[in-house]
């Protein structure tokens, strides 16, 4: 199994320097990816008092884009990634320039996570149409894999247009590699399709074997191969809990997960030192 850590979407990490510490120590410690997740507005609570939504104006999260072309500086060996960009609220042609860029930067070692988002304040505050989400996704990951693969594209669908014209400079990898976040049935059908990685969203073990089996079910209807698709689930590191990691690590291990994804967020870590810390910790007494 492989080991993913994501980056603490924290104010304890504001400073440059905490960044790149951060990304160094994972770099050094065994981990196979470093990953930022992605929320471009936060809601204002204070003119919604029916806010249900996770995530609000108070919430710091850093541009996912910028961090990994930073990290890519930093680092020499772990891979970099999103996880997750919320892709139909960004233009595509552009998330293909970008990550074409942070691939050449660190020299192949790019990963782009992708899901549809469920915040409709965002899509409408970047222009873009929160109800056709999962239809115009699925055609951006054509567009990017031909601009990525071909030298110049030619594409008419629903939601693009390019005619005869391509990326330059193009990234290492021909195509980067998509991995594709959500649970509900009709993603897993997508991803099931369409992902090179699949990014659940189960807390337990538990959960997790029964939405694998169906998931399982969804790679064979699709004609695929279940051992061609990274699985990824993951878990929160807990401040006091490191005896249980072996034990937690073996269970996910067990269900035939490829990778676990690690978290410092909502750890109660409360400064940089901590964050960096405890994913050391994690280093150190399981991945070593």
């Amino acid at each position: 199994m492989k080991f993913n850590i994501s980056f603490p979407q924290d104010n304890a990490m504001a400073d440059p320097g905490a960044v790149r510490e951060f990304a160094q120590m994972v770099d050094e410690s065994g981990f196979d990816h470093l990953t930022v997740s992605d929320h471009v507005l936060g809601a204002n609570p204070a003119s919604r008092p029916n806010w249900s939504g996770r995530y609000t104006v108070d919430d710091p999260f850093r541009e996912p884009m910028v961090m990994l072309g930073f990290m890519a500086a930093c680092t020499s060996r772990v891979r970099l990634g999103t996880s997750i960009v919320i892709l139909p609220q960004r233009q595509t042609a552009l998330v293909a320039k970008q990550m074409a860029e942070i691939d050449i930067l660190s020299n192949g070692r790019a990963m782009l996570g992708v899901g549809v988002g469920w915040n409709e304040l965002e899509f409408e505050g970047l222009n873009e149409d929160f109800h056709s989400r999962g239809r115009r996704m699925e055609e951006q990951l054509a567009v990017m894999r031909a601009l990525w693969t071909e030298r110049s594209t030619t594409f008419k669908g629903e939601f693009h247009t390019i005619d005869d014209a391509g990326l330059n400079t193009m990234p290492v990898q021909r195509p980067i590699p998509i991995w594709m976040g959500g649970a509900a049935p009709r993603v897993m059908k997508r991803i099931a399709q369409l992902a090179d990685g699949w990014l659940p969203s189960s807390a337990s073990v538990a959960d997790f074997n029964a939405q694998y089996e169906q998931f399982k079910g969804l790679v064979q209807e699709a004609g695929r191969d279940i051992n061609s698709i990274a699985v990824v689930p993951r878990m929160t590191l807990k401040r006091g809990a490191e005896s249980t990691w072996s034990e937690l690590v073996e269970g996910w291990s067990s269900t035939g997960a490829t990778h676990l994804g690690v978290s410092t967020n909502n750890s109660d870590a409360d400064s940089a030192d901590e964050h960096i810390s405890l994913a050391r910790a994690f280093a150190e007494n399981v991945i070593r």
